[in-house]
């Protein structure tokens, strides 16, 4: 029996140890605790624990599993919430109370609850990896397809169970290998959480993200399949960014994974999801969130799987053909739990203490992210949000600059715009997205052939406006000639009445992409009437002060968003006023 050598806060070393393999889930100590090998040696084999180490002892027993750390992947994940390795905390709570008991041995599914199956292949089909052979209904959102393993080599069905009442573990089909093999197929599988679930091939990215916000969906757009990343000082709005994401984006499931944040901001997203109502099916949003939660009092090693567990659920639905967004809040405090995890094993610290390896983590996780043709033919996409948190709002720290590295979408929260109540915080100067060129088609197609000439347009005043205030900041406004006092006008437009947006006002909330083009075409004729206007004779302060400003601006709340064609009316009536004040000017 393999004993316990010494305890270093989650680090755990065995000695002079041959019976555990790199990666293979562990059980330490009395109390069974769950670990996973992370280092082996001649000498000392070391272990990290996923659960408090309060009380381990040198001399307690350490049991191998024989099988990687892994996920529990069948029905009953969606509205439930796990901690980081994948224990639902319900279940914990009813067994030792508010505060999870250390080598609490509960299953991550339901093993008692009765599904209505259906199957749906019938005996001689020939099934491979990744074959959907039976369907659940899950949530009333959301369908559960199980599938057979990307690890199984498939065969041919030599028995199926006839549709109706089954638990996860009772076995509903029976295929028979090549090799003469009887395999028997249950509701639930199990998939090792650090690596990749295979696809059939990467598909290009082409469709976006809609999210209801308009400096998402317009200047900062992202991709299904596509990854970003939200940093920010504290106080700047991250979570209630990917909060709002999280409400409103087109991705059949949210998997939100709180990494190593306030216990009260976990309940914050707990009680807000389950009181939300699906825009789009009139249901609550827990029937297609699943909720991770890591807060910041819990084990330092199981934050660090708390990451791979959350991609890997995502995975599994992906590969059922659904579209998935993680929110992943926050990977500042993963690779704190990292930095920590590396100081206890010796390790060489590189940039600020973190590993030197923290680059090709943070990669490995984004990279998991993608639009996909799965095994069964199936399409499907993860899309990865990750909040990063640097130290005194500091963008030159590793996290966030190696983040950048392997991001496509960038959304930099400012704390000046913030501490402004100018919601959401993204800074339109210093962030970007490298998707627009490759969204350019559906935009054009499903909006307005024009949509993109019209995006670039506002982006241009913003970029002009951001030139103009080194200027004013010197010397003031008056100096400016007329046109560029009314493009500042216009861009206070742009900033006010377009990109900052109103999460609690029942049409602010989320925006429609066609009300987002209307809106910004709106404040483009305004642009261009003014003008007109102006190199007509009309003077510069009585275009700003003819109220069509504040009107432009209140638009977000003033046209409901099913009723675009208000928009028409407001158009015509600015036209008759700017036609009579031009010919004032004449006169």
């Amino acid at each position: 029996m393999d004993k316990i050598y010494s305890v270093n806060g989650p680090v755990v070393k065995v000695a002079a140890s041959k019976s555990f393999a790199m990666q293979e889930m562990v059980y330490v100590g009395n109390k069974r605790l769950i670990g996973e090998v992370i280092r082996v040696q001649s000498d000392f084999t070391t272990i990290q624990v996923y659960e408090g180490t309060t009380g381990l002892m040198p001399g307690e027993p350490v049991e191998g599993t024989g099988a990687p750390m892994s996920a529990t992947l069948g029905p009953g994940i969606i509205d439930n919430i796990f901690d980081g390795i994948e224990r639902p905390l319900k279940r914990l709570e009813e067994l030792s109370g508010a505060f999870i008991a250390d080598g609490a041995n509960v299953s991550a599914l339901d093993e008692e609850k009765k599904y209505d199956v259906t199957v749906t292949v019938k005996t001689g089909d020939m099934l491979k990896a990744g074959d959907i052979y039976c369907t659940c209904p899950e949530t009333p959102l959301i369908t559960h397809k199980c599938m057979l393993s990307p690890l199984s080599k498939g065969g041919e069905v030599v028995w199926r169970a006839e549709d109706g009442s089954y638990r996860v573990n009772d076995v509903v089909l029976k295929i028979k290998t090549a090799r003469g093999e009887t395999e028997e197929l249950t509701l639930c599988q199990k998939w090792p959480i650090r690596t990749p679930r295979p696809c059939k091939s990467r598909l290009p990215i082409t469709k976006p993200l809609i999210t209801g916000q308009r400096i998402v969906d317009t200047i900062l757009p992202i991709a299904k399949g596509g990854t970003a990343a939200i940093p920010g000082g504290f106080g700047t709005g991250k979570t209630m960014t990917q909060h709002q994401l999280a409400k409103w984006c087109d991705a059949d499931i949210i998997v939100y994974i709180g990494c190593g944040e306030r216990g009260n901001e976990m309940t914050q997203v707990l009680e807000e999801f389950s009181e939300l109502i699906d825009p789009k099916t009139q249901r609550p949003l827990t029937d297609r969130t699943v909720l991770i939660a890591n807060t910041s009092n819990m084990p330092v090693a199981a934050r660090e799987a708390s990451i791979y567990t959350g991609i890997t659920l995502a995975e599994y639905y992906r590969d059922m053909g659904y579209h998935i967004a993680i929110m992943a809040d926050s990977t500042s405090r993963w690779a704190e739990a990292l930095r920590e995890i590396s100081g206890r094993l010796e390790e060489m610290p590189a940039e600020e203490g973190f590993p030197a390896y923290l680059p090709s983590r943070i990669s490995e996780f984004y990279e998991r992210a993608g639009y996909v043709e799965a095994l069964n033919d199936k399409e499907g996409s993860v899309t990865i949000i990750g909040a990063v948190s640097p130290q005194g709002s500091d963008f030159s720290e590793p996290v966030t600059q190696n983040t950048k590295r392997f991001v496509r979408c960038f959304w930099a929260l400012d704390k000046s715009l913030a501490y402004a109540r100018h919601y959401p915080a993204i800074n339109w100067n210093t962030s970007y997205s490298e998707y627009v060129e490759d969204l350019e088609d559906y935009y054009c197609e499903n909006v307005s052939p024009d949509f993109m000439q019209v995006r670039q347009e506002i982006s241009n005043i913003l970029v002009e406006e951001n030139t103009l205030m080194e200027i004013v900041k010197l010397m003031g406004t008056d100096v400016l000639p007329d046109d560029q006092k009314l493009l500042i006008e216009t861009a206070r437009i742009v900033r006010v009445g377009f990109l900052q947006q109103n999460a609690y006002h029942k049409d602010d909330t989320y925006v429609p992409l066609e009300k987002q083009y209307k809106m910004m075409k709106l404040i483009l004729d305004f642009y261009k009437l003014a003008k007109n206007a102006l190199s007509g004779g009309a003077a510069v302060d009585k275009i700003i002060g003819c109220g069509w400003i504040e009107k432009i601006i209140k638009v977000k709340y003033d046209i409901p968003n099913d009723k675009p064609e208000m928009f028409d009316d407001y158009e015509n009536s600015m036209r008759a006023d700017f036609a009579a004040l031009a010919g004032g000017a004449k006169a």
